[in-house]
């Protein structure tokens, strides 16, 4: 496996790791959210490495899925990933700070969004466990 590649999937571990260990707190459910976020959107860009694909400065997943779909040998429930990326944080600043149009996600979002992201990361693991591009 590439370098880079084991650096995304690392990251992406990474900020799975994080979720999984504040999803039960509901004062933090937006952190969360944001943090199951961007370990699929770590997973797509170290597909996107790995099959040398042109890699671009994107944060929606849904784009970033459509890039690598006809690479992998998994499919993403595309309603799914289009909710979990509205929570991707593009402002510092207060009020915009991985919300939903309702407002934080629930402990239960929390929870979808957290077994949604696990998934995606087991996924790609295995997906790129014998490229070597």
């Amino acid at each position: 496996m590439k370098k880079i590649v084991r650096e995304w999937l690392d990251k992406a571990r990474e900020d799975l790791e994080t979720a999984r260990e504040i999803r039960d707190k509901e004062f933090l459910t937006n952190i969360t959210s944001f943090h199951a976020q961007q370990t699929i959107e770590k997973c797509f860009k170290a597909i996107i490495e790995a099959y040398e694909i042109d890699f671009i400065k994107e944060h929606n997943l849904e784009t970033l899925y459509f890039k690598i779909k006809d690479y992998i040998n998994f499919n993403v429930n595309i309603e799914q990933l289009k909710e979990i990326s509205k929570l991707y944080m593009a402002s510092r600043y207060p009020g915009e700070w991985g919300l939903l149009p309702d407002g934080k996600p629930s402990l239960n979002d929390v929870e979808k969004y957290y077994e949604f992201a696990k998934d995606i990361y087991n996924k790609t693991l295995h997906e790129l466990e014998n490229v070597n591009l």
